[in-house]
């Protein structure tokens, strides 16, 4: 007599692209669907009939294995019923920390008990979703990818916290609060969503533009160097490229490489460099900024520029705009706070 054999499991149901009330993904388990809503604090499931309205989850209960992908542990939850004041459950739920797994693939397989599948057998299916970030770890990334301020070229972070400028339904992050104004006043410039560029080989017109710019803001190599010069259009400015495999990374980081290019024509940026031991009684002489009336080292400086043949200390290198725009007006506001900026020598 033959061995009698174990009995086969269903196949796993697919799971639909569609997204659940509660944002969910939404798998077909026969005549019912469920919901999976993985959040950084846990994860919650919800059951629907076949007319889609929610099911009473009170006498369900449930186990949850997660296995996170190119890791061979797999971590078991159990799944339990959140009873509302009438007793009732619209969920099953468990409270975990997935946000040491934020932005990893995750595979999910559910067994439920309490609700019958197809032919009468336990509730299983399986789904899979990227470990949601917290606030707090998806503004930290959002800064990680973006690098550099796009007002100053400054590494954010190098001046205290980076600070967010929202503009329209776009976030950019710039270095210190004197960058706030220059984002707000010129959304064009410093905002730059995917870029559709075009690409074309620089021609004699393009000589005195390349001359100004000299180098390719990717490789640092004079342009030139490597045949002739690409011109790209498309972004705030014109950029120049040494070579065609420079594109990707422009199109990748704009605001990184448009922050490295020099001033352009008729738009030179004031000289700022930072204050030096030999500045220091000054520094203690003039104590605050004059354009945000903060601590000259608030914001990771102080910095220095001349403006009138005086040289004035800054917060930070984004004040440095405001300053030039108005010299007469902060060396007022100086004198009448009883500092008398020293003179260029």
């Amino acid at each position: 007599m033959a061995a009698q054999q174990p009995p086969v499991a269903p196949p796993a149901p697919a799971v639909a692209n569609d997204q659940g009330p509660h944002g969910g993904r939404l798998a077909d388990v026969g005549a019912m669907q469920i919901e999976t809503v993985i959040a950084p604090s846990g994860i919650r499931l919800f059951a629907y009939n076949e007319q889609k309205n929610p099911l009473d989850l009170r006498d369900v209960r449930g186990v949850a294995t997660l296995q996170v992908q190119g890791d061979a542990k797999r971590y078991r939850y159990d799944l339990f019923a959140e009873t509302r004041s009438d007793g009732s459950a619209e969920a099953l739920a468990v409270a975990v920390d997935l946000s040491p797994i934020a932005g990893r693939q995750i595979e999910l397989a559910v067994q439920l008990a309490g609700l019958s599948g197809p032919q009468g057998q336990p509730v299983r299916f399986q789904t899979t979703a990227v470990a949601p970030r917290t606030e707090a770890q998806q503004v930290a990334a959002a800064i990680a990818e973006q690098k550099v301020c796009p007002v100053s070229g400054q590494p954010l972070g190098s001046m205290g916290r980076p600070i967010p400028v929202q503009v329209g339904d776009r976030t950019v992050y710039v270095c210190c609060a004197g960058c706030i104004d220059a984002v707000k006043d010129n959304p064009s410039q410093y905002v730059i969503g995917k870029p559709m560029l075009k690409v074309a080989p620089a021609t004699d017109a393009d000589a005195a533009a390349i001359a100004a710019q000299k180098l390719c803001p990717v490789m640092d190599e004079p342009l030139g160097s490597m045949g002739t010069p690409l011109k790209v259009t498309g972004l705030p400015r014109d950029v120049y490229l040494c070579c065609k495999g420079c594109l990707k990374f422009l199109e990748k980081e704009p605001q990184k490489y448009l922050a490295k290019l020099p001033a352009a024509p008729g738009t030179a940026k004031p000289e700022i460099t930072k204050a030096t031991a030999a500045d220091a009684p000054f520094v203690a002489a003039q104590k605050l900024c004059p354009v945000m009336d903060e601590p000259l080292d608030a914001m990771g400086g102080p910095y220095r520029t001349v403006v009138e043949g005086r040289v004035v200390y800054l917060c930070c290198p984004g004040c440095a705009k405001k300053l030039h725009a108005d010299p007469q007006g902060y060396l007022q506001k100086l004198a009448q706070q009883g500092v008398e900026p020293p003179r260029v020598r």
